[in-house]
């Protein structure tokens, strides 16, 4: 799909008309459509081949509501199989140009890698900006920009659904060196043999019945005359067999989702660069399979991380906050003085149970850092809610036999809990820097919803973005 701005736009296959209501509606069309059954629902819509007119019903002309809008638009564009297609900017009122182009990319996008008929689309949407208010320069970096961030969530998106016998760590690791080659990044990447010798020994031990190397990824964005310091933890469980501590059958379903934090890491580095945020940016990712086999790591183990902190296992499908927290202080010791530290991870089922299948769970110390991922929540799209500490929970994490433990006592507040173990290898300078973000609801779903199709959502990407491009 090919999305221009353009003026006087005479030759179209069909142009689209939203519709709140009928009364906006001249009295003979309103009458027209009525006689046909369109009532203007949200997802309703009609073409009048005659008129060379498709009216699609909305709620509302802005925010989530046009996006969804425009995802249904592009699917009836698809289905009628229009090569050349008109959208106005104005109606009724001016649209918001990244709103709406986000609504018909994200809309658009199919994984079909793995169908052996492939559907192939091709269209030209002509944007009428006519009488905008904004100069045709303002609108024009608005759609480059709009793009950019797009093709960073469906990159995203692709990375996610791809099955784990064909991305494995060292395929992640070989995305990253293209992200870096593309944007001009400078990319680490550590194998096992660096874990060993650096002491992180908890990411190494989930890894290490895999027969691919675990690889840890550090990506760096450096612009000239940097503003601040923002440090981005992945979780990159390529596949989740659940370990020892095996999942059943149906739990391992899906589970090359598992990498959907170190993923969304990956697809806000592709996107700095062109975007040209002026922070420094680090992108870590902790690239591991979790699987079973004679040197599978064991329930009643005790790991040491790279901060000395000793973890007994309870469970070895508590698998990604042994990954994130080595990842974590690997970030602390090799970087200095951040400004920001989030991590995110596809963490926990009890997320999902606690805010839903569509929200991303938020936890850390600091009131002020969680209103600015709120405002970047409500500017971005992406569902966020936070779930807050108490002193009565970390009891749960106690061990007999080491440090901490990497399972509760008690699956009351796992998500919580599982931001707690988290904080443990957290400095304590760089506290009321960091938030955990919980990702498992968001990141993907075996159907369709909103603007996303069925699998990966790309969750994170824009969020992030959005918190960046508002840091002063």
């Amino acid at each position: 799909m090919k999305i221009e701005l353009c003026k006087d736009i005479e030759k179209f296959d069909v142009e689209v008309i939203l519709v709140k209501n009928l009364k906006s509606l001249e009295k003979d069309l309103k009458n027209v459509l009525k006689n046909l059954g369109f009532s203007a629902e949200e997802g309703s819509s009609i073409f009048l081949n005659d008129l060379k007119k498709m009216f699609v019903g909305t709620n509302k002309l802005k925010d989530e509501d046009l996006k969804i809008t425009l995802s249904q638009v592009i699917k009836e564009i698809k289905k009628y199989k229009f090569k050349k297609v008109k959208i106005s900017l104005i109606q009724e009122k001016e649209l918001d140009l990244k709103t709406l182009v986000e609504g018909l990319i994200l809309g658009e996008y199919t994984f079909d890698k793995y169908k052996s008929k492939k559907n192939k689309f091709k269209c030209e949407v002509l944007i009428d900006i006519e009488d905008s208010i904004k100069t045709s320069e303002q609108l024009v970096l608005e759609l480059e920009n709009t793009k950019t961030i797009c093709k960073s969530v469906n990159l995203t998106r692709d990375i996610v659904n791809t099955t784990p016998e064909d991305y494995y760590p060292k395929t992640m690791a070989k995305t990253a060196r293209k992200i870096a080659f593309k944007n001009d990044l400078e990319c680490k990447i550590y194998g096992e043999k660096y874990l060993k010798k650096n002491g992180m020994n908890a990411m190494h031990a989930v890894g290490r019945a895999s027969r691919h190397e675990s690889q840890l990824i550090h990506l760096t964005y450096k612009p000239k005359n940097s503003k601040g310091k923002v440090v981005l933890v992945g979780k990159g469980l390529t596949y989740d067999s659940g370990g020892l501590s095996l999942k059943s059958g149906t739990g391992m379903i899906s589970m090359k989702c598992d990498k959907s934090g170190g993923s969304a890491v990956l697809g806000i580095m592709n996107a700095l660069k062109y975007l040209e945020y002026p922070y420094e940016v680090h992108g870590i990712v902790g690239a591991v399979e979790n699987m079973i086999g004679g040197d599978a790591y064991k329930p009643d183990d005790v790991l040491i991380a790279k901060n000395g902190t000793t973890i007994e296992v309870r469970n070895t499908d508590a698998e990604g906050r042994l990954v994130l927290a080595d990842c974590l202080c690997y970030a602390q010791d090799e970087i200095k003085d951040i400004d920001y530290i989030f991590d995110m991870a596809t963490l926990t089922g009890a997320c999902i149970v606690a805010l839903g299948e569509y929200t991303t769970g938020v936890m850390g110390h600091s009131e002020k850092l969680k209103k600015k991922i709120l405002k970047a929540s409500n500017e971005s799209g992406e569902l966020v809610g936070f779930l807050p500490y108490n002193r009565y929970l970390p009891s749960l994490l106690q061990s007999g036999v080491a440090d901490i433990t990497n399972a509760a006592s008690s699956r009351a507040g796992g998500a919580i809990t599982a931001s707690m173990f988290l904080d443990k290898f957290i400095k304590k300078e760089n506290k009321n820097k960091w938030l955990h973000l919980d990702i498992a609801g968001a990141a993907y779903k075996e159907k369709a919803w909103g603007y996303n199709a069925f699998g990966g959502s790309g969750a994170g990407v824009r969020l992030i973005l959005n918190f960046i491009k508002n840091l002063k």
